[in-house]
């Protein structure tokens, strides 16, 4: 994983931390959190994606490793 996406997975990941502490403390207004909710919800799938893709290059890389061994 490159710098850049490691700092934006790890960026979304602060967001949503800040975003989840606003809205459990329920001092915003309806239309503010239902704002927030959706950037939560686009950032959760962005670091969800992130997630996955890191999950298949590990997978990549075991399978590498595993088949490097047999040899």
């Amino acid at each position: 994983m490159t710098k850049k996406k490691e700092s934006s997975f790890e960026n979304s990941l602060q967001r949503l931390q800040e975003i989840s502490d606003i809205l459990e403390k329920g001092e915003i207004g309806l239309e503010d959190s239902i704002k927030l909710y959706e950037e939560g919800i686009n950032l959760a799938k962005n670091c969800y994606s992130s997630l996955k893709e890191a999950e298949l290059k590990v997978t990549e890389i075991k399978r590498q490793f595993e088949n490097g061994l047999k040899q």
